[in-house]
Order: structure tokens, then C-alpha cells, then sequence
């Protein structure tokens, strides 16, 4: 009697569903990246947003990337997958595009903090735009540690 090898398919690890997400490397970087990109839009609308050239695109990127991962991180809680290797590929370009979009608000948002430090209201609206930098390079962090390890599992 000889054995028979399993299906090169069911090596594969399965895609998370449910509660999974957030135990499971690498979506569970998905929530961090909402919370932290939420606090970007937060923080650069609480400057009234006083460099509407860069600190539009700033916005922009952080409340599109916020929604389009909230869709994702209910995507994956439903398991709308099915265990498709194709949301593998989806999640990866996805993830690789926002960290170099995020990359580029986090930038301008840090240029956007240098010239609010003699402005007006510069006490304020520099501590407010420097919470924003720091969150938008974080959230670009994570955004690059979803996407490289992607490639790991």
C-alpha cells in the first residue's frame, strides 16, 4: 500500500477568519494601522489644516488607507476570502502601495510641522502637527511590516 502526499495546496497556511485576525501575523498589523492612521487625520484636522498643498494630500492618504483597511479588517473578520490565495496578492500590493503613499504624506507632513513652528498659533499647531508626523511615520511602519511579512509565512 503506498502513501499519498498531501496536496501541495493544503501546505499552504490557511488566511485568517474571525477572531484569527488578530492573532495572526501579518494582519495582525491591520487595527494599529486603522487606530494610528485615524490619529493622523485627527491630529492634521486639529490644525485647521494650515498647509492645505501638503497637508491635503496628508489627509487624503490617511483617511482613504483607514477606510480601505477598515473594509479589509472586516473582509478578513468575514471571511469573504475563502481561503483564496488571490486576497494574498491583494493584501500585498495593497499594503506595499500605502506604505510608499504614507511614506510620502509622512514627509510632507514633517515639512508641514517645520514651517507651523513660527507661524501663527505655533505653540499648538507645531505640537499638534509633530504628534501628526510621528504617528504618520509609525503608521507607515507598520504599513511596511504588513507588507514585507506577507512575504515570511
Amino acid at each position: 500500500m503506498a502513501l499519498a502526499c498531501p496536496p501541495a495546496a493544503s501546505t499552504q497556511p490557511a488566511l485568517p477568519s474571525g477572531s484569527a485576525v488578530f492573532k495572526t501575523v501579518p494582519y495582525v498589523f491591520i487595527l494599529p494601522e486603522i487606530l494610528c492612521g485615524t490619529w493622523v487625520w485627527i491630529l492634521v484636522a486639529a490644525t485647521s489644516v494650515s498647509f492645505p498643498l501638503l497637508q491635503g494630500w496628508v489627509m487624503y492618504v490617511s483617511l482613504s488607507s483607514c477606510l480601505i483597511s477598515l473594509l479589509l479588517l472586516i473582509s478578513y473578520l468575514f471571511g469573504f476570502h475563502k481561503n483564496s490565495e488571490n486576497w494574498k496578492v491583494l493584501d500585498s500590493l495593497y499594503h506595499s502601495t500605502t506604505a510608499i503613499l504614507y511614506m510620502s504624506a509622512a514627509v510632507l507632513q514633517a515639512n508641514a510641522t517645520i514651517h507651523s513652528e513660527f507661524g501663527p498659533n505655533s505653540p499648538l499647531y507645531y505640537q499638534l502637527n509633530s504628534a501628526a508626523s510621528f504617528f504618520a511615520f509609525i503608521t507607515t511602519f507598520l504599513y511596511i511590516l504588513h507588507a514585507f511579512s506577507i512575504y515570511y509565512q
